[in-house]
């Protein structure tokens, strides 16, 4: 049955053109319960997800409603009460209660799985993904779609090669405001677009210093680890701050949140690969905790032809110098636009608002977890390209490239100085920098194609 329905789903996913019309899989093939299972509806997909604390519920949405035919078949976390605990919470919304795993490598063998949703913390991204693309899985991968520039090109290779959909999780690209307004913008309604300011404020307080313990009761520290270096668990790492300790899990804020805005803004001004990359970072509240990231960034991306991308950054000043926690604001010859997940709006060079585009949905902007229409609306693109009846708002290979300038604002605070950049390759000329292409894994589970 696994086999059929994965053929099936194969087919739909070739494109529209592909789709077979009143097509119908042989029944005597077929277990009763595997058959009802597909009944009247042979492009139902199954699903799984991998990381169950306060991202999952953004994809419940989509994923339950019944119209969108979809099978919720595995709940998937390191963490035993959050697999409980996200259980009970499915349970009660469809009256299902999915298998419950502790290690995703379990799941990929199961043919009725067709696609993975990945809301690990970031050093799992680009290693999960490309194990599920190699046992045929399409993915929706949350962001940042790597942990580093190397895992950039491999996720995009491997999904190149094994021919999956895979969706990053930037839900603002399938936002139908930020559609339209962006197309306007390359139709000229701000002029000639030179540059744009993407920002994110929060007031994040203080983190408590690491302190070696035993892992909390029900945690499997190994394979949370998964593709970083052993080493021992120290409090509070497993619950979000392993986003602040270090860099063998997270990526900081550039890859925690920056990836929305600045693809929004690489998006608006239609450029890809910058030529030079600068920095001005540090950490300046709560000097003697235990964060040992920066904790505001200013980050320069110079581009070939004259347009610039600047990133202002306060994790933990909350100060809100934009009128509002995060979004882009766009500058033209003829004018300007400020984006966000609630919509746009328009200004002409006097600074009169001449037009705006409100959402009536809501997603979250800087509370940590939830979800909401984008999510939504993202999650159910993925579904429909899987199907072949739309194409990827966010496909991997445009998604990375938003995800390098992530990468590269890093590095520069990494080594203390800007770099330029190959615009073509997004390679980095400077030697020390390209120290950094990398990280260490844990033997056996660095992604070989």
């Amino acid at each position: 049955m696994g086999t059929n329905r994965r053929k099936f789903i194969k087919q739909l996913a070739t494109g529209a053109s592909g789709i077979i019309v009143g097509s119908k899989l042989n029944a005597s093939t077929l277990s009763a319960k595997s058959y009802s299972r597909i009944l009247g509806a042979n492009d139902r997909i199954g699903v799984a997800i991998q990381g169950l604390g306060r991202r999952y519920g953004g994809f419940l949405e989509a994923i339950l409603t019944k119209k969108n035919n979809i099978d919720l078949i595995y709940l998937c976390d390191v963490l035993k009460s959050q697999r409980d605990k996200a259980g009970a919470k499915v349970h009660k919304l469809s009256g299902k209660t999915p298998s419950l795993e502790n290690d995703i490598r379990q799941i990929f063998d199961d043919a009725d799985v067709d696609a993975i949703f990945m809301a690990t913390p970031d050093h799992w991204h680009t290693p999960g993904a490309c194990m599920a693309m190699q046992a045929g899985k399409h993915v929706y991968l949350e962001k940042p779609c790597s942990h580093n520039p190397h895992e950039n090109e491999l996720v995009v290779a491997f999904q190149q090669k094994y021919n999956k959909v895979v969706q990053m999780g930037n839900q603002q690209r399938s936002s139908l405001q930020s559609i339209e307004i962006i197309e306007e913008i390359h139709n000229g309604i701000i002029g000639v677009p030179y540059k744009a300011i993407a920002f994110y404020t929060n007031n994040r307080g203080e983190v408590p210093h690491q302190v070696e313990t035993a892992p909390p009761e029900g945690l499997d520290w190994d394979l949370f680890q998964g593709p970083a270096p052993r080493r021992a668990y120290t409090h509070d790492t497993w619950n979000y701050n392993w986003h602040w300790y270090g860099w063998d899990y997270g990526t900081a804020e550039m890859g925690n949140n920056a990836t929305h805005e600045l693809d929004i803004a690489r998006w608006a001004l239609d450029v890809n690969y910058p030529e030079y990359v600068d920095v001005i970072a540090g950490k300046h509240q709560f000097i003697d905790d235990g964060w040992e990231m920066y904790d505001t960034m200013e980050a320069t991306y110079r581009f070939s032809n004259n347009r610039v991308i600047q990133w202002d950054g306060s994790s933990r000043n909350g100060y809100s110098k934009y009128g509002r926690g995060r979004g882009t604001l766009i500058y033209g010859s003829k004018g300007s636009v400020m984006i966000d997940r609630g919509g746009y709006e328009l200004y002409d060079l006097n600074g009169k608002l001449i037009k705006q585009h409100k959402s009536e949905g809501k997603e979250a902007g800087t509370a940590l977890g939830g979800g909401g229409d984008l999510t939504t609306m993202h999650t159910i693109n993925f579904f429909d390209a899987i199907r072949g009846k739309a194409e990827l708002t966010s496909p991997i290979d445009v998604g990375a490239i938003s995800q390098m300038l992530t990468h590269y604002a890093n590095v520069a605070y990494r080594i203390g100085k800007g770099f330029e950049v190959d615009e073509k390759s997004g390679r980095i000329y400077d030697r020390e920098a390209m120290g950094l292409w990398s990280r260490e894994y844990e033997p056996g589970w660095e992604p070989k194609l």
